[in-house]
């Protein structure tokens, strides 16, 4: 396949020198945490600051993916691309690519994954930091703002499937208040329905710590948009706990 590039991004890449694999593939960077080696090959992040964009520059080698239509193998930026490419397809808010490209280089297989910085945003894990320190209009925000999130990814039929505290991002407060997603490696449409709802929303909720059982509430109610008190939120509700239960309890 020919190497992705955004038509917003292609300017400032070439101004840069950086509008091909090879030439991302070359840049001397510091990575911003310990490779990845869970997969027998290796990936890396960095981040890339171009005047006053930002991005974040992803390489991996042999890092790959196994399924039916690829039995011997594909990096994990691959699957990772074409969600994001079909998020942006679905209006799904998410991270955005600005470059993918792959090459086999000596035998191994590798791939680089530049996407846009997501400067100005704080992920839903870091805020649980300092939940105690907001107030509770803008905690209510927050949650409303996650479960308006689920809400619109469910309605694309799609499963997040990795729908963790620190892969929601937050910006702004009140009614302005939006959220987007991040990781879209193991993203699949909905298969299972509610089954599959349900699960993506109790893998964040077992996790939402800081979160009382009426933010809780709060959070399944403007995800449903339906009454607060209503039997459907608290039917809903029954559905999650005993999920978590189950989980907690293996």
């Amino acid at each position: 396949m020919s190497d992705f590039i955004a038509e917003e991004d292609r300017t400032i890449l070439e101004h840069h020198g950086l509008a091909s694999f090879e030439s991302l593939w070359a840049l001397q960077l510091e990575a911003v945490d310990e490779p990845n080696t869970e997969r027998g090959g290796w990936s890396s992040v960095y981040r890339l600051d171009l005047g006053e964009r930002a991005y974040y520059l992803k390489r991996q080698s042999n890092h790959l993916t196994r399924s039916l239509l690829h039995p011997l193998g594909e990096p994990t930026f691959a699957r990772e691309f074409r969600n994001i490419r079909r998020y942006t397809r679905l209006d799904i808010p998410a991270l955005q690519a600005a470059f993918f490209g792959r090459r086999l280089i000596q035998g191994a297989k590798c791939a680089i994954l530049l996407t846009r910085a997501l400067d100005g945003w704080t992920d839903l894990y870091t805020l649980y930091q300092r939940w105690s320190e907001l107030d509770g209009e803008q905690q209510r925000a927050l949650v409303r703002a996650s479960a308006e999130l689920a809400r619109r990814l469910h309605s694309a039929g799609q499963l997040h499937g990795c729908f963790y505290p620190k892969h929601i991002f937050l910006r702004g407060s009140g009614s302005d208040c939006e959220g987007c997603l991040i990781d879209l490696e193991k993203t699949r449409p909905l298969l299972l329905g509610r089954r599959d709802r349900i699960r993506d929303l109790e893998t964040l909720i077992r996790r939402a710590d800081p979160w009382s059982s009426e933010d809780v509430r709060y959070f399944i109610s403007v995800y449903l948009a339906a009454p607060y008190e209503s039997d459907e939120v608290a039917v809903w509700s029954m559905r999650l706990e005993r999920r978590r239960r189950h989980k907690e309890s293996r």
